[in-house]
């Protein structure tokens, strides 16, 4: 299958981007429509830890889970949603778990729709299990049972298919408390983009098979760690800014999934999707505030701006006071969709976006940048050489310093800490080579004497 790079922009200029709407939509599910007019939620859960003791307790979970949002969507009156499994590990490495949870959940699923007309589909994101001790084995046995899951859980009811994968974690994990920009560079951009243009294809081919939805990665192991470690405003474990150049070129990363045949939606824990929706005008999932029972992140609002899926990123199922824990979600994620789709009839979304950018572009570094105008500048500077993977990515970086050093000017106010980062990390990115061989040559050299874990066979170097 071939690989098409992303050369041009999806949009004309970044104001022609909103939430709900995308250049390419996707159908998909029991009605459901993604990117074509209005937004949806999605639902994340995760089963409590005694439920994985057996396969049996493990379905009955996913159908206490399945039957709580399908129940709490129809007595709100909310007309879509989108239910997303992120398999735990006894799903992926065992395929036969993973689809018998599937079929259980479609099941569900489809008698509601058949009752009561609600559109809905089903993600599974099947775990990447390609670790083996502390080294990363991307090809071989594990593969296998990664693609076996893929196929079983598409063949048994899931709608749309992602995975959070990490190739390029071992050199970036070194990377990244080291402050190594071309460690971080050469993790995320070059290594994490050769892994993913070699699994991407694979799953595709899957979706074509079994007439299922190949939806998108996030860098999540990578990009997501980088914004974990950078913690709050108060935080200096590592600079915010050092965080958002990560997320900048890991946005070169993730749209080698729709290069690979990926048409989305991409993932709720990929921030860097407003990038690679700019870049390939697919739909995307995002969260934010709403992502608060998992993590904390300074974008709350923002990242609202042009979803087309809005997730509560992940929550065990539990008891609450107003329902289960999906429930509560369920319905905190579908009030936010009918203020968004209430703008969309209304022609007023454009005012209702700026003011979800407005109310958090400047509270940080990581927003001001992933603020959709900043974000559709990032994305210029990827497909402006979209066919080296390794000079975009960098273009990435240097790009995303750039609107720092631009937005420290006006409202966004950094601290010295986060400025010298900041100084530093563009002096390095600056002095490093444009020729890809040569930067790759370079770091193979550095890395298998610095990570005993790297394993350049893995990348086909």
């Amino acid at each position: 299958m071939a690989v098409t790079r992303c050369t041009k922009m999806a949009y004309a200029k970044a104001d022609d981007m909103v939430f709900g709407r995308s250049v390419t939509p996707v159908k998909t599910g029991l009605g459901l429509e993604i990117g074509v007019g209005y937004t949806t939620p999605e639902v994340n859960y995760a089963p409590r830890p005694e439920a994985g003791a057996s396969k049996e307790k493990l379905i009955k979970e996913y159908e206490r889970i399945t039957t709580d949002i399908m129940e709490r969507m129809i007595q709100i009156g909310a007309p879509a949603v989108v239910l997303e499994t992120e398999h735990v590990e006894q799903m992926s490495n065992h395929p036969d778990w993973g689809a018998a949870v599937a079929h259980a959940q479609k099941t569900i699923m489809e008698n509601y729709h058949d009752e009561y007309g609600i559109k809905c589909a089903l993600r599974h994101t099947i775990g990447d299990i390609r670790e083996d001790r502390n080294y990363l084995k991307l090809r071989g046995d594990k593969y296998s049972v990664l693609m076996e899951a893929f196929e079983e859980c598409a063949k048994a009811g899931a709608d749309i298919l992602a995975i959070e994968s990490m190739g390029g974690k071992e050199v970036f994990d070194h990377a990244i408390l080291r402050n190594d920009m071309a460690g971080i560079l050469f993790g995320i951009g070059v290594l994490g983009s050769m892994d993913m243009e070699m699994i991407w294809q694979d799953i595709t081919a899957i979706a074509k098979k079994t007439g299922t939805v190949s939806s998108g990665d996030t860098d999540c192991a990578q990009a997501n760690t980088a914004m974990f470690i950078a913690g709050g405003l108060l935080d200096k474990n590592l600079a915010h800014t050092i965080a958002i150049i990560a997320r900048s070129i890991s946005a070169a990363r993730s749209l080698v999934a729709y290069e690979a045949g990926a048409v989305g939606p991409g993932k709720d824990c990929g921030y860097e999707n407003t990038i690679v929706k700019a870049v390939a005008g697919v739909p995307i999932a995002q969260e934010g505030k709403t992502s608060t029972c998992a993590h904390s992140d300074l974008m709350g609002n923002l990242t609202m701006q042009c979803c087309d899926l809005w997730s509560n990123e992940s929550v065990e199922y539990h008891g609450e006071f107003g329902g289960t824990t999906v429930q509560c979600w369920s319905e905190t994620l579908a009030y936010d969709c009918a203020l968004m789709n209430v703008a969309l009839d209304s022609g007023n979304e454009k005012i209702l976006r700026d003011m979800f950018a407005a109310s958090d572009m400047y509270r940080d570094a990581q927003g001001y940048v992933l603020a959709y105008p900043n974000a559709y500048r990032v994305g210029q500077a990827i497909a402006k050489d979209g066919n080296d993977i390794y000079l975009r990515a960098k273009n990435a970086a240097l790009e995303s310093i750039k609107i720092v050093e631009e937005g420290e000017k006006g409202k966004l106010e950094l601290s010295r800490f986060e400025a010298n980062a900041l100084k530093d990390a563009k002096a390095a990115f600056e002095a490093l080579t444009d020729d890809k061989d040569q930067f790759v040559s370079d770091c193979l050299t550095k890395y298998k004497n610095e990570v005993a874990v790297f394993l350049p066979e893995n990348y086909g170097l």
